[in-house]
C-alpha cells in the first residue's frame, strides 16, 4: 500500500515550472486616443435654385472645375420675362399717374390762391374758400399716393430682373462640382426649402475630418495636437493630420457621449477623397527614454506553490493538491488578469526572472500606457514595499512569497518568490532584463 502511495505521489508531483519573459527596453511611448468620422471638404458649398422654372440648359458635370460666376444652369425665362413686362407697365401706369397727381396739385394751388384773394375782397363766401383749401390738400394726398405708387411699381420691376438673372445660375466660387443633381427637362420648385442642384468644393488640397471623442477622453485632447490616421482605401499607409478645433455641443448616443473634433489634413496628392470613413490617433502623451514592459508583465501573477510543498501527502479526496505548478491550471494566459485576490494590485509591480528563472517582484510606477506596452518607473519605496506589502486575502503583512504559512523558499525553486538574500533593495530596471509576461507548466516527462 505503501509502495502504491509514493508511486501515485511521484506521479502527481509538480513539474518543473518555467516562464515566457520579454526583455526589458528603453525608448518613447506615445500615448493616443483613438476615434472614428469622415474626412469633409473644407469650404463646400450648396447650390440650389431661388426660382421656379423648367432647366432648358446644364453646362456643367461631376468633377468639373468653375470659375466664380461661370453659368452653370439656366432655368426657362419665359414666364420671368413675362412678368419684367409686366412690372415695366405698372411703372409706366404709376408714373403717369404721379404726373397728373402733380398737374392737379399745380391747378389746386392756383384756385386756392384765387379764392383768397376774392375773399379778402368780400367777393366769395367762406364756404367757397374753404373748398379752394381742401381741394388743395386733396390734391397734394394724391401726389403722395402717386408717388408711392411710382416706387412700388419700381420695386416690382427690380425684383422681377433680380428673379430673371436668377433664372442663370452661377458658380459662386472657384472650385470642382462634386454632386449634380439634375437634368436639363426637369423642373425645379423654389417652395419653402431650396432644391440643391450642385455641391461645389473650394479646394480639395485641403480637408477635414470630423471625428467624435469619447466623453472620457475628451479631456485629453487639445487643440493643436498632432494627429494620425487611416483608410481602409490605402492599406498600411497613415496620413499626417492635427487637432484643428474642438466642438463643446456633445452628441448623445444610446450609451455614450461624444464630442465632435475636427482635424486639418493636407490632401496636395488628392488621394483623399470627401466622404472617407477615417480612424484617427490623436497624440496626447509622449514620453521619451523610458522603461517599457508589456502590459501582459503588469497583469501577471506567479503561480502558487503546489501542495507537495506543504508538508502532506495529496491522496485523493484528503486536500486540495491542485494543477502542477499553483495557480491557474496551464499558467496564466498572456495578458489575462488573475482572479480577485490571488496577487500584488494589478499593475503597480512586475516579476523580473533571475538567473535561476525565480520570479522577482519590483514594485513599479505606471506612467503611461498605448494599450500594448505600458511605461514603468522603479517606486522609490521599492525595498521597504517588497519585504512589508501584506498579501491581499491574508490577515496581516507577510513575505511576498509566503503563501498559506509556508516560508519563502530559497532561489532555484519554480513559482515562488524569494526575498533578497541580503536584505538590499531587490532587483533593478536593468536593459534586457528579463521581464514575465507569461507561466507555462512543462508537460508529462
Amino acid at each position: 500500500m505503501t509502495g502504491s502511495v509514493l508511486a501515485w505521489q511521484r506521479a502527481r508531483a509538480p513539474k518543473p515550472t518555467t516562464f515566457v519573459t520579454a526583455p526589458l527596453t528603453k525608448g518613447e511611448l506615445v500615448q493616443t486616443v483613438t476615434a472614428v468620422g469622415t474626412l469633409a471638404p473644407v469650404d463646400a458649398v450648396d447650390l440650389g435654385a431661388e426660382v421656379t422654372g423648367r432647366l432648358v440648359r446644364v453646362l456643367v458635370d461631376v468633377n468639373d472645375h468653375v470659375e466664380a460666376g461661370q453659368v452653370m444652369a439656366e432655368i426657362d425665362p419665359e414666364q420671368l420675362e413675362a412678368r419684367v413686362r409686366q412690372s415695366q407697365a405698372q411703372l409706366q401706369s404709376a408714373n403717369a399717374s404721379q404726373v397728373s397727381a402733380r398737374v392737379s396739385l399745380k391747378e389746386a394751388q392756383v384756385k386756392a390762391e384765387r379764392t383768397a384773394e376774392l375773399f379778402a375782397q368780400n367777393l366769395v363766401t367762406g364756404d367757397e374758400n374753404d373748398t379752394a383749401r381742401a381741394a388743395l390738400d386733396r390734391a397734394q394726398a394724391n401726389l403722395s399716393v402717386a408717388t408711392a405708387q411710382t416706387i412700388v411699381a419700381g420695386a416690382d420691376l427690380s425684383s422681377a430682373r433680380s428673379q430673371l438673372a436668377r433664372a442663370v445660375i452661377r458658380a459662386p466660387i472657384a472650385g470642382i462640382v462634386l454632386s449634380r443633381a439634375i437634368e436639363p427637362g426637369q423642373t425645379v420648385t423654389a417652395g419653402f426649402q431650396t432644391p440643391v442642384l450642385f455641391t461645389l468644393a473650394r479646394d480639395l488640397s485641403k480637408l477635414e475630418l470630423s471625428v467624435e471623442v469619447d466623453e472620457a477622453d475628451i479631456a485629453k485632447v487639445q487643440e493643436g495636437q498632432t494627429a494620425s490616421f487611416v483608410v481602409d482605401a490605402y492599406p498600411g499607409r497613415t496620413f499626417a493630420s492635427r487637432v484643428l478645433k474642438l466642438h463643446n455641443l456633445p452628441k448623445a448616443g444610446i450609451t455614450v457621449v461624444t464630442y465632435t473634433a475636427l482635424l486639418a489634413v493636407d490632401n496636395e496628392d488628392r488621394s483623399l477623397r470627401p466622404g472617407m470613413t477615417a480612424t484617427a490617433a490623436v497624440v496626447t502623451d509622449r514620453l521619451s527614454d523610458v522603461w517599457l514592459v508589456d502590459n501582459a508583465a503588469l497583469r501577471f501573477e506567479p503561480p502558487r506553490p503546489a501542495a507537495a510543498r506543504r508538508g502532506f501527502l495529496p491522496i485523493p479526496g484528503f486536500g486540495a493538491g491542485g494543477p502542477p505548478g499553483g495557480g491557474r491550471a496551464g499558467g496564466a494566459a498572456r495578458g489575462a488578469a488573475g482572479p480577485p485576490g490571488a496577487g500584488a494590485e494589478s499593475g503597480d509591480r512586475i516579476f523580473l526572472a533571475d538567473a535561476a528563472g525565480v520570479p522577482r517582484r519590483l514594485p513599479v510606477q505606471v506612467l503611461a500606457t498605448d494599450g500594448t506596452r505600458s511605461a514603468v518607473a522603479p517606486r522609490a519605496d521599492a525595498a521597504r514595499a517588497a519585504g512589508r506589502r501584506p498579501h491581499p486575502g491574508a490577515g496581516g503583512p507577510t513575505r511576498p512569497a509566503a503563501v498559506d504559512g509556508a516560508e519563502p523558499r530559497p532561489p532555484g525553486g519554480d513559482g515562488a518568490e524569494a526575498p533578497p538574500a541580503d536584505g538590499g533593495e531587490g532587483p533593478a530596471l536593468e536593459l534586457g532584463a528579463a521581464v514575465i509576461v507569461d507561466v507555462a507548466v512543462a508537460g508529462p516527462s
